[in-house]
């Protein structure tokens, strides 16, 4: 059975071992005062270590005028704290060939080293003191707003990426969902930095925290260091960690058409409809059948468009998961002129596979690519960690790899085909980039 890792449940200062060797590795969670969860994979045979600091806040908590705030704040994390300015920050784990990163999304935020064994206290000091301890200097507030309007505008000239921006924004409007994790020009030119700092204190609370490692680690050392990292910080002794997160109200999905001009090569389109949130136990049939009909060059869209009618070079389906929404989508990029015979393909593929099915080799084939994309996505520390600190922080329950393998076993031709009937069944929207007036008609 899938390991329940709420944790509060847990006692302060307690450790529970969640998961043996026999499972894959041993993996122990302790439970420090103030609700800080420290999670780690003990992984023999490796001289290296990945360790991650997990907050529970993304986009999605996030006030109109606060959009990007979140990522914002991530940028100026590493920045300077009361210890050490930006380039103390990033030196301390180049000089020991270290890799230190982060990333936002849309309901947490994690910032992530990956180090030799013995320069794990080098990682967790750090990245520990980044998170709680920056001061969000006006010079870098304002040094770092001209970074981001740069990142924004990067990311505004590849319609690939900006065409999925236009596709959340389009089913989700006015909700937070909706809106680009980066912020808008609008809100990012005009964040204060009190705003970005009351955010901060409001968001980055201990019980918020997961802190996650995996490699060659021990791990009473590991919370031995954690521990020492958090000696100054102020905590509420009674704060129990934060639950999994539930969802305010799942949004409703809009149904719409949107063209949006941009004078390119090529047009890039998104059409989709509402899918599943996150916890919905139809997860695993819903992942093969994404798999089978546009997962890789054996799929049903590649096939089609691509191979049969020579129509694109990019075509693909995906599903995105959230506590309490989610989509299932198809990306094309094709030239301007083909984008009605692409959708027409797509859309008779779609309901192909909602009547019929799918047949006992494509399933297999995508039982076959989730089962592999899942183990080998776990053969460095890096995912190890990350499987960690979302199964905490995102899921609530941890998965050892033989019960999510059993998992995808399990789907059957009949699992599939239910999901199908509901998915492809419900109206679409979609979205377009290219070179036509504003607004130019498409039907969803």
């Amino acid at each position: 059975m899938p390991v329940d890792l709420a944790g509060v449940s847990q006692r302060a200062g307690s450790t529970r071992t969640l998961l043996t060797a026999g499972d894959g590795g041993v993996i122990r969670r302790t439970v420090l005062p103030g609700g800080i969860r420290v999670l780690s994979e003990s992984i023999p045979g490796v001289r290296s270590v990945a360790f991650g600091v997990w907050v529970g806040v993304g986009s999605r908590d996030e006030a109109p005028s606060q959009s990007g705030a979140s990522h914002y704040l991530e940028h100026l994390l590493f920045k300077g704290t009361r210890k050490r300015d930006a380039l103390e920050i990033s030196a301390a784990l180049d000089e020991v060939g270290g890799e230190l990163n982060a990333f936002t999304a849309k309901e947490y935020t994690c910032f992530y080293a990956r180090v030799l064994d013995v320069d794990v206290p080098i990682a967790v000091d750090v990245i520990c003191d980044m998170v709680t301890s920056s001061v969000l200097s006006t010079h870098e507030v304002e040094n770092e707003r001209g970074v981001i309007l740069e990142e924004i505008a990067m990311h505004d000239d590849d319609p690939g990426d900006s065409v999925h921006d236009e596709f959340a924004s389009l089913v989700w409007p006015g909700d937070p969902l909706g809106r680009p994790v980066l912020g808008s020009v609008e809100t990012i030119a005009a964040m204060s930095r009190s705003a970005i700092n009351g955010y901060y204190r409001r968001r980055y609370r201990p019980d918020q925290l997961v802190i996650t490692a995996a490699g060659n680690i021990e791990h009473a050392k590991l919370v031995r260091l954690v521990r020492k990292s958090f000696a100054g910080v102020p905590i509420d002794e009674d704060a129990l960690p934060a639950q999994p997160r539930k969802g305010k109200q799942t949004p409703s999905f809009t149904v719409a058409t949107a063209t949006r001009h941009r004078q390119t090569e090529q047009a890039n389109l998104v059409l989709g409809c509402a899918g599943l949130a996150r916890g919905d136990e139809r997860r695993f049939a819903a992942g093969v059948l994404n798999a089978a009909v546009g997962g890789g060059m054996s799929s049903r869209l590649f096939q089609q468009v691509r191979e049969r009618h020579g129509l694109a070079y990019s075509v693909y389906s995906f599903a995105s998961h959230y506590a309490d929404a989610g989509m299932f989508g198809v990306y094309a990029g094709c030239h301007p002129k083909r984008v009605p015979q692409v959708l027409d393909l797509c859309r008779e593929e779609l309901a192909l596979v909602a009547s019929g099915g799918l047949s006992a080799a494509e399933l297999e084939r995508g039982r076959g690519q989730m089962r592999g994309g899942f183990v080998l996505g776990l053969e460095d520390t890096g995912s190890r960690m990350s499987r960690l600190g979302k199964s905490e922080l995102v899921y609530g329950e941890l998965m050892t790899v033989n019960e999510v393998i059993a998992a995808i076993d399990s789907v059957t031709l009949d699992d599939v085909q239910e999901v199908a009937a509901d998915l492809f069944t419900r109206p679409t929207s979609l979205a377009v980039i290219g070179p036509y007036d504003e607004g130019e008609g498409f039907a969803a």
